[in-house]
């Protein structure tokens, strides 16, 4: 009992970024066993591989397929399904569904891992999360099956099953040399994958709410679910439309093929799932552009993805527009945002901009290659994005550490994990003046 209590007195978000790391600890041991080996794996890469599982990112360093066996397959699956719906779920799940009441502690962690609006019931929220994340991958891996089955790839039951946990909980490791580059012209795997990511990285706030509003349970959908769905369907669109538009690279494919091809890779930026169907290294500076926005704002709370999320950008452009108006308060669609949300919102920003800062400084000094490549790096790192332009593979051991470090912070989030390394624990029970959650 002492030891709960000692645990009960540390700031959750210490305990959260300390479970994270405990599980990256533990997927390294088990990644570093002969058993999960296909070839002979450096520590270093053990290591990075398990980071990235758990954060869900799925930069790698070695070739997942050749490298690892199925069991060491079957680690990177599991660490990937902890990392996306979070490691406090299952543990919750089990407790409410023995019909057990979750503790205080528990209770406050999941509030801690979890951004939820304020009328949300926790206990029926978790519950969801699970059956809601078991349905879809069931639904994905059916569908990949069919389609893996038909293109002759071997395993394809494991593969679909691996490749449908990845696509939901937005990680982006394949079994493939090239990830879905070969599958670039299949409309049906383009679709089921896509569906898959944009399901996990909404987030299960919108899950849930949209859920209690089909049943009946609720006559209105939240605040939240509103901007994350409308920031979300703005960026498909203009990202789809200036990809198409603007990229060299795509311009010799037939127009269906290439208007698949610019929609999967803004889809793969914005929800941080880091497929991709086309080679990133090879894109143009402009999309480039495009996709740090993407990659950074991209996903939403309590979802699957990455990055600084959907509500944030919301709220600062909200801050933004009322600054120019000079408005004493700020309004997303005539709803007054609370000081304390927005002042999430742009301490969030500031310290994403300071690490990642401090990251470039770091890794510019250390690597060879031009400054985009390793800016593309390090976002899609912080932002558990995956995708990358090459550089991954080429990492020193330094930069290999500084790109662990960097996914292990964007899976906790950028404010949790300033949160955790303060000095001193200050908390207050917080105000919802609104329900937007940032």
């Amino acid at each position: 009992m002492s030891s709960i209590r000692v645990l009960e007195t540390i700031n959750p978000a210490k305990i959260l970024l300390l479970g994270y790391a405990s599980y990256v600890v533990l997927g390294w041991i088990l990644l570093s066993l002969p058993i999960s080996q296909n070839l002979s794996i450096s520590n270093i890469d053990n290591l990075f591989t398990a980071a990235s599982a758990v954060s869900t990112t799925g930069l790698v360093t070695v070739d997942t397929g050749l490298s690892y066996s199925f069991f060491g397959e079957l680690v990177i699956l599991l660490l990937i399904q902890i990392g996306g719906i979070g490691y406090m779920t299952f543990g919750s799940f089990v407790i409410l569904s023995t019909r057990h009441k979750m503790s205080s502690f528990r209770t406050r962690l999941t509030k801690s891992a979890f951004a939820l609006p304020s009328d949300f019931e926790i206990g029926r929220f978790i519950k969801m999360v699970v059956v809601f994340t078991l349905v879809c991958e069931s639904i994905g891996a059916v569908g990949l099956y069919l389609i893996f089955l038909s293109h002759g790839i071997d395993n394809a039951i494991w593969s679909a099953i691996f490749h449908s946990v990845s696509a939901f909980c937005t990680a982006g490791f394949s079994l493939n040399s090239n990830s879905l580059i070969d599958f670039d012209a299949n409309p049906m795997l383009n679709f089921v994958i896509a569906a898959l990511a944009y399901t996990g990285a909404i987030g299960f706030i919108v899950a849930t709410d949209m859920w209690q509003r089909l049943t009946g349970k609720q006559l209105f959908l939240h605040f939240t679910t509103k901007i994350i769905l409308e920031v979300t369907i703005w960026f498909a669109l203009v990202g789809t439309i200036l990809f198409f538009i603007i990229e060299p690279s795509i311009q010799q494919m037939p127009p269906w093929q290439r208007l698949m091809a610019s929609f999967f890779q803004v889809m793969s930026a914005s929800t941080t799932v880091g497929f991709n169907t086309i080679d990133i290294g090879g894109i143009s500076a402009s999309i480039i552009m495009i996709m740090y926005v993407f990659m950074i704002f991209g996903a939403s709370p309590s979802g699957t993805g990455g990055g600084l999320k959907s509500t944030t950008l919301a709220a600062l452009l909200g801050l933004i527009k009322s600054t120019l108006k000079r408005r004493e308060t700020v309004r997303i669609h005539k709803r007054a945002l609370s000081s304390e949300r927005l002042q999430i919102a742009t301490a969030s920003f500031a310290f994403y901009m300071v690490v990642l800062t401090g990251a470039m400084i770091l890794l510019l000094a250390l690597e060879s290659s031009t400054f985009e490549i390793i800016l593309f790096e390090a976002i899609s790192a912080l932002g558990t994005v995956g995708l990358s332009m090459g550089l991954t593979g080429d990492l020193t051991v330094l930069g290999k550490l500084i790109i662990i470090l960097l996914m292990l912070i964007g899976r906790v989030g950028i404010l949790t994990f300033g949160i955790a390394m303060a000095m001193h624990d200050e908390s207050r029970e917080e105000e919802n003046d609104d329900d937007l959650v940032v």
